[in-house]
């Protein structure tokens, strides 16, 4: 028994690894809220521009190094200012009507439930197109292989024909995962670029290598 608890053990932190930022500890209802683009997208100097980040990233408990932590801040969320401040672009964050778990493991279960139905959670607000953005970098913690299924949510109903996608994840091992798989399945037209895995713990610290992968993709 005590070999099955490890191996369990060790799944969990694989599974979901690098979560980002959860925006409502709260379990609590929200309005579902249907916005206009300007609402929807907070801008670097409030103007919609021709780049766009639609990211999804989670605070609280996150898995760094082998131990979990408390950060004020989620590690896709640095990589989301990063690329806003090098190439210029509006902001779109996905949030869920009912929060993930704050606890590190309830979540990592509640993800796990999610990705195996192919669930897609409620959001607060949608985007309600994206219209005027030619570069669309869609950023996420890797959750079970691919982004948290919240982010599926908004990308499905969106038309991406003549766009172009790229995806950066926050990982602790698992790289991409096969999020530029999913991307190239749901963003239907779109033309995928290079991807950038970043891992979580070193997030932070990733200016140079973000801002330069960004600055490459919007050429």
């Amino acid at each position: 028994m005590r070999y099955v608890s490890i191996i369990l053990a060790v799944a969990v932190i694989f599974g979901l690894a690098a979560c980002s930022s959860m925006a409502d500890p709260a379990n609590k209802a929200h309005k579902t809220e249907a916005v206009t683009k300007t609402e929807a997208v907070k801008g670097s100097k409030g103007k919609v521009g021709k780049n766009l980040i639609i990211y999804y990233s989670r605070r609280g408990q996150n898995y760094f190094n082998g131990e979990i932590r408390d950060i004020s801040k989620g590690n896709t969320e640095y990589c989301v200012e990063f690329i806003r401040d090098a190439v210029g672009a509006d902001v779109f964050e996905v949030e869920t009507v009912k929060a993930y778990p704050a606890d590190y493991t309830a979540c990592t279960e509640e993800a796990q439930k999610e990705a195996r139905s192919n669930a897609r959670p409620e959001l607060k607000r949608y985007l309600p197109n994206l219209d005027g953005y030619d570069n669309i970098f869609v950023c996420g913690p890797c959750w079970w292989g691919t982004y948290p299924c919240a982010v599926f949510t908004q990308l499905e109903k969106l038309d991406w024909q003549g766009k172009r996608v790229f995806a950066l994840m926050t990982h602790e091992g698992s790289g991409l995962g096969h999020c530029e798989r999913d991307l190239q399945r749901i963003c239907q037209g779109a033309s995928l670029g290079r991807g950038l895995a970043v891992q979580g713990g070193a997030a932070s610290s990733s200016q140079a290598k973000v801002s330069e992968w960004a600055k490459q993709c919007v050429k």
